[in-house]
């Protein structure tokens, strides 16, 4: 019997380039905010045309990897930031036909946990930030994008107390999904920002004294309420998310 193999994938020379730089960011070789040599010192090095350094450090960028700073002709090492991160798995989740209930369960699954993360990690002026997104949704009566994007806030708010980068990353691609969703809520159900705001004080009573138990209650209960509102508000939960 003979033996077949399959063909070798021949790699873009850029990619490889890209593969060897990349390599020495994640291993913290190279530092944030460190800068890269030129694009012609670069091709020197690795034994390629500038072409190929070019392609490679667009590719890089892509990433968040690299960076040109301002004033700056050569790129410098720079670190991801949550919402661009955040954004290539909306844009991924959105392709896997995720529904608002899908959003919605994730939500009561990953907020309550965080919000007991918040209790014990916070520090006054975390607790400074929470209480100024509370503060901005209480004083929103008209404009449903501005309660909207303050309802999010005040979840980030929550997840940035926690101090955890990785609970951090896993909620923001939600808040994202959840925000078309939410818009709707608000802008059709009357009791929606009243609701809203309550529970948001409610949460920031427990931060303030410290109760583990009654911010994952009040968060947990919090959660549970946006699917009465989607209810009250016709929006069907099978209903895939589109951008």
């Amino acid at each position: 019997m003979s033996v077949e193999f399959s063909q070798i994938q021949i790699e873009p020379a850029y990619r490889k380039v890209a593969a060897a730089i990349g390599e020495r960011i994640l291993s913290r070789e190279l530092r944030e905010g460190e800068r890269l040599p030129s694009e012609t010192e670069l091709a020197r090095q690795f034994g390629v045309n500038r072409s190929t350094v070019r392609e490679a450090l667009r590719e890089l960028e892509s990433r968040g990897l690299v960076e040109r700073r301002a004033g700056s002709k050569l790129m410098s090492v720079a670190r991801p930031h949550h919402e661009s991160i955040a954004a290539g798995v909306s844009d991924a989740l959105l392709l896997h036909d995720v529904t608002v209930r899908d959003v919605w369960e994730a939500l009561t699954i990953l907020e309550p946990p965080i919000a007991q993360a918040a209790v014990r990690c916070r520090t006054s002026e975390d607790l400074g930030r929470i209480n100024a997104a509370a503060a901005a949704f209480g004083a929103e009566h008209s404009d449903t994008e501005a309660a909207v994007e303050r309802t999010a806030q005040f979840f980030r708010a929550l997840g940035a107390a926690t101090h955890n980068p990785v609970l951090q990353l896993a909620q923001e691609p939600l808040l994202q999904l959840l925000e078309p969703s939410l818009r709707v809520m608000i802008d059709k159900v009357p009791q929606a920002r009243a609701r809203i705001g309550a529970a948001q004080r409610q949460l920031l009573d427990a931060l303030e004294r410290q109760d583990e138990a009654g911010a994952t209650t009040w968060m947990a209960r919090h959660i549970r309420d946006f699917r009465k509102g989607y209810e009250l508000a016709g929006i069907d939960l099978a209903m895939r998310l589109s951008a």
